[in-house]
């Protein structure tokens, strides 16, 4: 089958993706990855065919709301505000695939911000279509919206939060796209996008391991929590000859990186990075990111300042890892077998850094609106001595390996073409 995945986000949205295509491809079937014009050389690389979706989701993350989102983590009302603002830019991003749907596709796979628009694009196109997403969101009362808290609110609660949140979110990132419907004579309204994925029971897959997260036994049939995806990276990457030499000149260094968050104050965060290496004394691997970080370090002998590179490879040779316990990020650090310790800004981040800490993989998070060098540094240094976070990431490594999340998504294709 032609199969079209619509990917709406960040560089940890898309990278999974790539993982996901290439099995879907080696099972016979021609994969179309749409998505930001800073992600053609991924995917491309991979193997897999391309379609521009336009606009920098960077410039999201550096908008002012934007950087508040980050700073100060979410709430309910600015998870709204912020879902508001990134509907702003899905008119282009809908319109994008819309028209890559058109040409050639059977199997519409929609992800992330791409749920709603894509659901709606396949609707009208009589397509069949699959939802998937990197991190639970589907209302249960076992846990609140990983996307607004970690503060449990009791079981009713924590359910109805999640549905009030999917039925406005849902709404809000439709509503700058009505225009376009109008024009294609699409219905304005078709009673609620959430409500009517669930009527009609919408197949839904999430691309985590129920090794990390269970499935909430009180999620409808039709949701199903397969396992991770693993990035992809081009055939053509090596790694870099300094990095190689970095690596050999000692001991096992610690990975600090923030991904495609983009804090304010790249200088500042540096300065602590580098002030809880020397209270840690250890060596480091600084990803610069989209933060910029590390440009005052790289005369620091024990440090490294690099660009991307994947997580599999580099993850493994590392004695732990610093992150934003994005999803993604978080998934590569278990696989990887290593100690985590998870600075968490906002959205979903929070949640991953309780798993990690519930799995006994790293040390207590350090958030990072309270993020000094004192608190980097003890968390770095109970992480690479205290031998119970390495053994608990190494057996939560062993049930990954286990496991391959692409096979559900195989297996709900052939039910399609059934």
């Amino acid at each position: 089958m032609r199969i079209l995945i619509a990917a709406v986000g960040s560089h940890g949205d898309v990278a999974p993706l790539t993982g996901l295509g290439t099995a879907l491809r080696g099972a016979g079937h021609d994969v179309t990855v749409a998505a930001s014009g800073m992600f053609e050389e991924l995917v491309t690389g991979c193997g897999l065919a391309f379609h521009l979706i336009p606009g920098d989701p960077r410039l999201l993350t550096a908008s002012q709301q934007g950087q508040q989102w980050q700073e100060h983590g979410t709430s309910p009302v600015s998870a709204i505000r912020f879902t508001r603002l990134v509907s702003g830019h899905m008119r282009e991003a809908n319109a994008s695939i819309l028209e890559a749907a058109q040409q050639d596709t059977d199997v519409l796979l929609a992800t992330g911000m791409a749920w709603f628009g894509g659901y709606r694009i396949a609707q009208a196109l009589g397509l069949p279509s699959i939802g998937l997403s990197l991190q639970p969101a589907h209302p249960t009362s076992q846990f609140p919206t990983p996307n607004v808290t970690t503060r449990s609110l009791g079981r009713w609660g924590n359910r109805a939060l999640g549905s009030a949140l999917m039925v406005a979110g849902g709404d809000a990132l439709d509503k700058s796209s009505k225009p376009l419907w109008a024009a294609e004579g699409m219905p304005g309204r078709i009673g609620g996008l959430y409500r009517r994925q669930e009527a009609t029971r919408w197949p839904f897959i999430y691309g985590y391991s129920p090794a990390v997260v269970p499935r909430p036994p009180d999620w409808r049939e039709g949701i199903e929590v397969a396992g991770y995806w693993w990035p992809r990276h081009p055939a053509s990457w090596t790694p870099p000859a300094d990095l190689e030499r970095f690596l050999a000149a000692g001991p096992p260094p610690v990975f600090v990186g923030f991904g495609s968050r983009n804090p304010a104050g790249a200088a500042r965060l540096t300065a602590t990075v580098a002030a809880a290496r020397r209270q840690a004394g250890v060596r480091m691997v600084v990803q610069a990111g989209w933060a910029g970080l590390g440009a005052e370090l790289r005369d620091d002998d024990d440090v490294i300042v690099i660009g991307e590179a994947p997580h599999d490879w580099l993850f493994r040779k590392m004695a732990a890892v610093v992150h934003h316990a994005g999803a993604g990020t978080t998934a590569a650090g278990l696989r990887a077998g290593v100690p985590t310790v998870s600075v968490p800004m906002t959205v979903d981040q929070p949640f991953w850094a309780s798993r990690v800490t519930a799995l006994g993989a790293g040390p207590k998070a350090v958030p990072y609106k309270s993020l000094s060098a004192g608190s980097l540094g003890a968390a770095i240094h109970d992480a690479v001595t205290r031998g119970s976070y390495r053994s608990q990431a190494r057996k939560v490594a062993e049930q990954l390996a286990g496991e391959d999340g692409t096979l559900p998504v195989i297996r709900a294709l052939d039910r399609l073409a059934a």
